[in-house]
């Protein structure tokens, strides 16, 4: 698959490359688009800082022009937290989008959107500040309104970038049952 990769609110880390790197391990071709121009954080609270500075739609301008290049390929996006927010939105408004893999985050979705049952999984914290349980009930119900086919796995006790390494947050026995499921995720879109 092909498999545009977004970074969390703070920046392109090693976990991020890390995480292309294990992809392409399994045969995919990974980008992985610098939204921050270089820039990395130490602390989820400076990230957003930065993020807001720079606003939702001057990072969605630059995720669009990083995807277009390949979207005519069929493109599966994927993102951490912040960039699973943004590969939400341009997975939703791609029709040639193959898939959709969420890691610890979520978006609004339009009232309009609409896809013909695009598969997308969603890996998040049980509990996770930033993604709660009326928030989730919420959005499963509107993704499947808007015709996405949608699998929610929930890691209980993890914290919420619990992928990452490099961060307090993570949890091991987590994040690898997570790449496992995801993997298979993205095998089974392979050969679809």
């Amino acid at each position: 698959m092909n498999i545009m990769l977004f970074h969390s609110t703070y920046g392109l880390r090693p976990a991020v490359r890390d995480a292309a790197d294990r992809l392409r391990t399994a045969g995919h071709q990974v980008w992985t688009p610098d939204l921050f121009a270089g820039r990395t954080f130490d602390t989820v609270e400076e990230g957003m800082e930065y993020s807001d500075g720079i606003g939702k739609e001057e990072l969605l301008k630059r995720a669009v022009l990083a995807a277009a290049p390949y979207s005519e390929r069929g493109l599966v996006y994927a993102g951490f937290s912040l960039g699973a927010s943004i590969a939400q939105t341009l997975a939703l408004g791609d029709a040639k989008a193959r898939g959709l893999l969420l890691l610890h985050g979520t978006s609004d979705i339009a009232a309009n959107a609409y896809v013909d049952e695009l598969p997308v999984q969603l890996h998040v914290a049980e509990p996770d500040p930033f993604e709660t349980d009326d928030w989730l009930s919420a959005w499963y119900l509107q993704m499947g309104r808007a015709g996405a086919d949608v699998e929610v796995y929930r890691y209980a006790g993890a914290g919420h970038l619990y992928t990452d390494p490099g961060l307090p947050d993570y949890d091991a026995e987590a994040a690898e049952a997570t790449w496992r499921v995801a993997l298979g995720f993205l095998d089974g879109l392979t050969s679809a």
